[in-house]
């Protein structure tokens, strides 16, 4: 095994792509994933698997410390043992969200859904309803950065 295998070095590839670009590349020693049946925490030799994301923050470590906390609204997960891929509808940094903004963009998904009633369809009354949890998400991010 060579030493700059990741899983040697007791540490993880991760991997944070949007349609548009790679927008994190590094080797990390844990990261932790908002999956929809929970956050999950990736290590070296973690079993593979595949996991749909929810609204939340990717929490990326240095032992104990978060050095980086990304708010993402929806995507796919691909775990391997020595590596972690996200791909993200779209991602922001946590300490780049601005509370008013959030709030009133939350305001706005909850006004819009309340306006909507029973007139819309299936479709759009799931697009009203994300863009409420994707407003709350990412309050909830702000709130635990």
């Amino acid at each position: 095994m060579a030493e700059t295998d990741a899983s040697y070095s007791g540490k993880v590839t991760f991997e944070l792509v949007s349609p548009e670009r790679i927008l994190l590349s590094e080797t990390v020693e844990m990261v932790v994933i908002p999956g929809t049946e929970g956050d999950f925490g990736v290590l070296p030799g973690h079993a593979p698997l595949i996991s749909s994301i929810r609204p939340g923050s990717i929490r990326v470590y240095a032992g104990t410390t978060v050095t980086e906390s990304i708010f993402v609204a929806s995507g796919f997960a691909e775990v391997t043992p020595e590596r972690c891929t996200v791909l993200a509808d779209s991602a922001i940094n946590v300490s780049s969200l601005n509370r008013d903004d959030v709030a009133a963009e939350l305001a706005s998904a909850n006004a819009a859904l309340a306006a909507a009633g029973t007139a819309v369809d299936a479709y759009e009354g799931k697009q009203l309803s994300l863009a409420v949890l994707v407003a709350t998400a990412k309050l909830e991010a702000i709130d635990t950065k």
